[in-house]
């Protein structure tokens, strides 16, 4: 494994012992879909989704600074090597008032990042959980064209079962620490949470601006960097987010909600637990997808654990 994966095995909370049967799990209900989707359709799938990424930030909406690269061997080292910020400028003006955006960020506040303590869910709350859903995969053309994929690969039947199943596996609760239900897919992923006195999960970069530009988190330097000269591009970043230590946080930087999200989807349910090969741009990228082993929901269906783009 790349150390990136090795170190996500651990933080979304299994043992060792159980690593192996978790990087080989599939969902009962995707075996289908891994038989019938090849690795070539979901690279012409993969193309199609980052070229329909009109929302994605523009050179002129988003400035990023990523200064010091370091190798995978110092990513532990918990050094603070770059003086300034990641993100020297963002145009939330433009960007941040998108239909998506808005609908992200109003995601972002609704969870506790302590795992053991559980999570509760008002029911204005649960109609942004609703509300995002709707506008990531039935109103942007990225959505759309996940939603005839996958209906097309009879993974699905409609687009209401597809929301439903998208539901339950990025936004249903289980637990990762002392029993609780403290955690889920959505905020693993694009929130964070912070297990064993370190930071799990976080792998976006609207929530890495947000609490950059509050003062609640503090870049230290990069170990990859992606091969593309505009966005969406890949960092793997080290960061301290108010006194917790990420190691290895890889994410899309600039891409819209609805590229991340039907990205990491399109993974997880044709690809769970195993590494997702993809084309964005004319170069290769890999997803790396983890299935949550110890709950399920529905007919044996298994909630996400992680997605996130490994080194390229």
């Amino acid at each position: 494994y790349h150390p990136s994966i090795l170190f996500c095995l651990s933080e979304i909370g299994l043992s060792r012992d159980a690593q192996t049967s978790l990087s080989l799990a599939t969902s009962s209900s995707n075996v289908s879909a891994q038989v019938s989707i090849t690795n070539e359709e979901l690279k012409d799938m993969s193309e199609l989704l980052f070229s329909l990424d009109k929302n994605k930030a523009h050179p002129s909406e988003l400035i990023i600074n990523p200064q010091r690269l370091i190798p995978n061997s110092e990513t532990n080292q918990k050094v603070d090597l770059s003086t300034e910020p990641l993100y020297t400028f963002v145009d939330e003006a433009t960007l941040f008032t998108k239909p998506t955006y808005a609908a992200l960020i109003k995601l972002l506040d609704n969870y506790n990042r302590m795992t053991g303590t559980a999570e509760h869910f008002t029911k204005e709350q649960v109609a942004e959980q609703e509300a995002f859903l709707k506008k990531v995969v039935t109103d942007t053309e990225i959505g759309r064209q996940l939603s005839t994929f996958l209906l097309a690969k009879g993974v699905y039947t409609s687009e209401a079962e597809l929301i439903q199943d998208l539901q339950m596996m990025w936004f249903g609760l289980y637990s990762r620490n002392k029993g609780q239900l403290d955690s889920s897919g959505f905020e693993h992923v694009f929130v964070g949470e912070i297990k064993s006195s370190k930071v799990s999960g976080f792998h976006n970069w609207v929530q890495f601006y947000l609490l950059e530009r509050r003062g609640q988190l503090n870049y230290y330097s990069h170990n990859f960097d992606g091969p593309w000269a505009g966005f969406p591009d890949i960092l793997g970043m080290q960061f301290n987010w108010s006194g917790y230590f990420k190691e290895v946080g890889s994410a899309f930087i600039g891409s819209s909600p609805e590229f991340d999200f039907a990205i990491y989807s399109l993974c997880y349910i044709t690809r769970p637990g195993k590494m997702c090969h993809l084309s964005l741009g004319g170069k290769a990228q890999s997803i790396q997808t983890y299935t949550w082993t110890n709950s399920f929901y529905g007919d044996g269906k298994m909630f996400i654990a992680s997605a996130y783009p490994v080194s390229p």
